[in-house]
């Protein structure tokens, strides 16, 4: 579970990104996160991968609150969330096996367990006949499939997907979504930022929007709102 109580974030400029942020999600939704941007959706991402500090409140995850967490112990609480960014991120000089290998490494996985396991997920995102492949050969939507084998190859609680479709076509992505959806209905619980109206108003699922650091809607089998 994720609860975000009475949160507010005031940067150093006096820019008020988040303002008395009272939000819970259950273990196992999906959601989207939504608003203009400059809303502050960036800043509640940041605030669950502790990269920002709420100024006031609290973030409770599983029971804890990880505003309490030490810098020693932060490093450890990261290896529980998978992220996929909307540029991939994958590393240049390693092949797709490598690549998605490279987060069980990080976590002193065994040579065993990362044969066991990396084929499992490759298999998952369409990518076994890929394995050898470097990331200049392949499209955007294959190393996108890449970016999310590597999120979910550690069996995170909790997957965040910040604007993952928004480098791909309309058919490239409507692939990366069913992926995200059977990974979401395995039981990761999925927060996922996007201005992607299309994909948000066919799927159905709860819907965040944010505006001027404010939530403005919260709507179960939401829609989008907006005219980005």
């Amino acid at each position: 579970m994720i609860e975000f109580k009475s949160v507010t974030k005031v940067y150093d400029n006096n820019v008020i990104a988040l303002s008395n942020i009272d939000i819970t999600i259950e273990k196992g939704e999906f959601v989207f996160l939504v608003g203009p941007s400059g809303a502050g959706k960036s800043t509640f991402i940041k605030m669950l991968l502790k990269e920002v500090e709420p100024t006031t409140g609290s973030v409770i995850i599983n029971d804890s609150d990880i505003t309490k967490l030490s810098r020693q112990e932060i490093p450890y609480y990261r290896r529980k969330i998978g992220v996929v960014f909307q540029d991939f991120r994958l590393i240049d000089t390693l092949n797709v096996y490598e690549n998605v290998a490279f987060a069980l490494r990080v976590i002193e996985a065994s040579p065993r367990e990362i044969k066991k396991k990396v084929p499992l997920v490759l298999d998952l995102v369409g990518l076994s006949k890929k394995h050898m492949a470097f990331p200049h050969e392949l499209s955007g939507g294959e190393q996108q499939r890449v970016s999310l084998a590597r999120a979910i190859v550690n069996n995170p609680t909790l997957l965040i997907a910040d604007e993952p479709t928004g480098n791909l076509d309309p058919e490239t992505a409507v692939g990366i979504m069913e992926i995200l959806n059977n990974i979401n209905r395995a039981g990761t619980t999925i927060i996922m930022a996007t201005h992607a109206k299309d994909i948000v108003d066919s799927m159905k699922k709860r819907v965040l929007a944010i505006e001027k650091g404010v939530v403005a809607r919260d709507e179960q089998r939401g829609r989008y709102g907006y005219e980005d």
